[in-house]
């Protein structure tokens, strides 16, 4: 990889050209810009066209979790609370019920047709187990499909919402892996901490960051915006610092912010969009070179059979069991089944093993990216077609969640 400051500007801004410019491709053939983005960071890489060499899964990882702080502050700025309230415990179940049981499905399938050990395979389960909001709306723009406004937010919620507890059980599984002597007791009680503090201060900073926004005078009306990304940073390190789940703490710190009026709205929401956008197109790039694609090979045939079971048999069953009890019906839950791609978060995540030294954590990384990459290709384009097939294209429900 060029060491020069002036190389890698070269190279950073005309793949992000490159990239920007595919979205006419995204919008044209209804394929997720988000999995455009990664052929291109793989193109470029050294098994690609470019001859990139890039092998820094601690950069990776750390680059990621900013841009995904930066990504979830944003989404929950872009909530409406209006109509997340009404789908609320849907979202809810979705996001904790609906987690666990892709990651032990998955988990499940994965230690029989690869021959990982139960607890490696329910690692990668839980890497896989939460959805992705920016890819799931992408291919819906780009195909203008008609969703109906409660479903939309339900999976807006959802995708914003899962990330979190995802997060959490890849870290108890990767301790765990790293300390067998961990105990059950401990394992609960980490995950109590981290989403009662993830929670509570999340709630907090969001009230502190929208009450400052409106409090203060400043001239430049351009450094509000400014403001809010290091309040958006300080949320997550102090979350993470006090031991509590930082990513969970930004989603709803951006929720509450937009939950009451907020001074220079248009401004924040503008700012935080293009910024979500540069940080996911960044991301992707440098997830894609990360990757070998010569590495995906020889799991091609697992990875494809992982990720059939994971769209067509453990994501239905996880969205009809946390749903069971709510309003919604057969056709809408089919419907949220289905939109569920994966996306930066499992492939972000996939770097968690990879530093902790797992065994396995290789084969896991490469299975993730191949898991991710073909699920938005395979459940991406046909969204606008299931809808219509569904009849839920022009026949929004009102009734709640």
């Amino acid at each position: 990889m060029p060491t020069s400051i002036e190389a890698l500007f070269i190279i950073f801004s005309a793949l992000t050209i490159l990239s920007i410019l595919t979205i006419k491709l995204s919008v044209r053939f209804g394929i997720p810009s988000l999995a455009l983005f990664l052929v291109i960071g793989m193109l470029a890489g050294s098994d690609g066209l470019g001859g990139l060499y890039f092998d820094n899964p601690a950069l990776v990882q750390t680059l990621g979790v900013i841009a995904l702080v930066l990504i979830l502050f944003s989404g929950g700025l872009d909530t409406e609370w209006e109509g997340v309230r009404p789908v609320l415990w849907s979202g809810l179940a979705l996001s904790t019920i609906g987690v666990v049981i892709t990651a032990f499905m998955v988990g499940w399938f994965v230690s029989i047709v690869q021959g990982l050990s139960f607890l490696e395979g329910l690692l990668l389960g839980a890497i896989v187990s939460s959805t992705d909001a920016a890819a799931v709306f992408m291919v819906l723009r780009a195909r203008n499909a008609k969703l109906p406004k409660k479903l939309a937010n339900l999976l807006e919620l959802e995708s914003g919402s899962n990330d979190p507890m995802g997060v959490v059980l890849t870290v108890a599984l990767v301790q765990l892996l790293t300390n067998p002597a961990t105990s059950f007791g401990e394992l609960l009680w980490f995950f109590l901490v981290q989403m009662t503090v993830g929670a509570v201060l999340g709630v907090a900073m969001g009230e502190l960051i929208r009450w400052t926004l409106n409090t203060l005078r400043l001239e430049l009306t351009a450094i509000y915006p400014v403001l809010s990304v290091a309040f958006a940073l300080l949320t997550y390190g102090l979350t993470a610092e006090l031991q509590g789940s930082g990513f969970l703490a930004v989603y709803l710190a951006g929720l509450f912010v937009r939950r009451r009026p907020v001074a220079h709205r248009r401004s924040l929401l503008q700012f935080h969009d293009g910024l979500a956008w540069l940080m996911q197109i960044a991301m992707f790039l440098i997830l894609g070179l990360q990757v070998f694609p010569a590495r995906l090979l020889p799991i091609a045939g697992i990875g494809l059979l992982v990720s059939l079971f994971l769209i067509f048999v453990a994501r239905p069953a996880s969205v009809h069991v946390s749903l069971a009890f709510s309003r919604l019906s057969f056709r809408e839950q089919s419907l949220i089944a289905w939109v569920g791609l994966r996306g930066a978060v499992p492939i972000v995540l996939a770097t968690f093993p990879v530093l902790a030294g797992i065994q396995q954590a290789d084969t896991i990384f490469h299975l993730v990216f191949f898991i991710a990459l073909t699920s938005v290709l395979v459940q991406g384009p046909p969204i606008p077609w299931i809808t219509r097939m569904l009849r839920l294209d022009r026949s929004p429900s009102n009734s709640g969640g």
